[in-house]
C-alpha cells in the first residue's frame, strides 16, 4: 500500500507540472504561465471554461491509484482545455521521429505519446512507454494486428475471422486461438502495471469503419469481442491499470449501434484525417455516451486550431495526431 501511495503521489506531481506549465486561455495557444514544461497540454478551447466533470468513476472498480489519478486529471481537463498528443511512427527510421521535430520547433513535447503493439513489438513499446511515463508523460496504446493478433496494418486490413460464432463461443478451438492471441498484449500490459504505469488502452480502433477485421463481423459480434477482451483483461488477468478508450471512425454513422456499453468504456472518441475541429463527430459521440464521460479526438491528421475549436465549442479532451509529414 505504501508503494502504491508513493507512486500515486509521484504521478500527481508530474501531472500538476503538466497542468501548471501548459494550460492556457491565450488565443494564440501560448503558455500563459511563461514557463517551459517538457510535456504539455494545449490551450483551453471551450466557451464553457472553468467547468468540471463531476462524479465520474472508472468502469473497473479495482482500478489502480495511478489509473484513478490519471482519469481524474483527464476529467478535470475536459471542458477546460485540450491535452496534446502524438502517435509515433517507428518505421520512419527513429522512434523519436516526430517528437524530435516537435521539440525543436516548440521547445516542448506532447503530453500523450501514442504507441502500437503491431508486429508483436511488446518489448519495444513497453520500453518507450516506461521512458515516457518517467518523464511525466501519458501513455496510450493501440494494436494493429491480424485476426490471430499478429502482424501489422496490412494484416489488420486483409484478414477476417471465418466463423464468428465459434470464435466467440467458449470451449471451441477457434475461441482458444482468439484468446491465446489476445493474451499476448495482456502479458505486456501486466509489465506496465507492475511499474505503476496507467495506460489509455485503445483496442479495436475505428471500430465501426468496416475496414479492420474486428468490424467485418458486424455490430453484435464486435460488441461481444470488445466485452470478451474487457472481461479477460480485467477479471482474468487483473489488469487494473487500463483506462478503456472506445475509438469510433470518421464515418459518423450509427455510433450508437457499435457502442460496447458504459460498463466497458471509460473514454470515447472519434478520429478524422479531415482538417478542422470536426465538430460533427464530436457531437455524434456525445449523443452516445453519458454527459460525464470525456470525449477525445483519438487520432487525427492535422491539429485543429484554437479558433476552429472555439468556433463550435468543440470540446475534445485531447487530440492525437498521426502523420509522417
Amino acid at each position: 500500500m505504501l508503494e502504491a501511495f508513493k507512486k500515486g503521489v509521484a504521478l500527481v506531481c508530474v501531472l500538476m507540472q503538466m497542468v501548471g506549465c501548459a494550460v492556457s486561455d491565450n488565443a494564440d495557444g501560448t503558455d500563459s504561465t511563461g514557463t517551459s514544461a517538457e510535456t504539455s497540454t494545449a490551450s483551453s478551447t471551450s466557451a464553457s471554461a472553468d467547468t468540471k466533470t463531476e462524479g465520474v468513476t472508472l468502469s473497473n472498480p479495482n482500478a489502480t491509484e495511478e489509473a484513478k489519478i490519471l482519469y481524474d486529471y483527464i476529467c478535470d481537463t475536459y471542458h477546460n482545455g485540450i491535452i496534446s498528443g502524438q502517435q509515433e511512427s517507428t518505421w520512419m527510421g527513429s522512434d523519436q521521429y516526430e517528437f524530435d521535430y516537435i521539440y525543436e520547433v516548440t521547445g516542448k513535447y506532447s503530453a500523450i505519446r501514442g504507441l502500437d503493439y503491431m508486429n508483436d513489438d511488446f518489448d519495444g513499446v513497453n520500453e518507450r512507454a516506461k521512458d515516457w511515463h518517467e518523464r511525466g508523460g501519458i501513455v496510450t496504446i493501440c494494436w494493429h494486428c491480424d485476426c490471430d493478433f499478429s502482424g501489422s496494418w496490412s494484416e489488420c486490413m486483409n484478414t477476417e475471422i471465418e466463423d464468428w460464432d465459434k470464435a466467440l463461443t467458449e470451449d471451441t478451438e477457434e475461441y482458444e486461438t482468439l484468446i491465446a492471441g489476445m493474451d499476448k498484449a495482456a502479458e505486456a500490459l501486466k509489465e506496465l502495471q507492475e511499474e505503476g504505469i496507467p495506460v489509455l488502452w485503445r483496442p479495436f480502433h475505428e471500430l465501426d469503419g468496416g475496414w479492420f477485421w474486428w468490424s467485418k463481423g458486424g455490430v453484435e459480434n464486435f460488441k461481444k469481442l470488445w466485452q470478451i477482451m474487457y472481461d479477460r483483461y480485467t477479471n482474468y488477468h487483473g489488469l487494473n491499470n487500463l483506462i478503456w478508450v472506445c475509438g469510433f471512425s470518421g464515418n459518423g454513422r450509427k455510433y450508437e449501434n457499435w457502442y460496447p456499453g458504459d460498463e466497458y468504456v471509460d473514454i470515447a472518441g472519434a478520429d478524422s484525417y479531415s482538417d478542422g475541429a470536426n465538430n460533427r463527430l464530436y457531437e455524434l459521440v456525445t449523443e452516445v455516451v453519458p454527459d460525464s464521460m470525456p470525449v477525445c479526438f483519438h487520432e487525427c491528421g492535422r491539429i485543429p486550431t484554437v479558433e476552429q475549436l472555439r468556433e463550435d465549442s468543440t470540446d475534445w479532451v485531447w487530440f492525437m495526431t498521426w502523420h509522417t509529414e
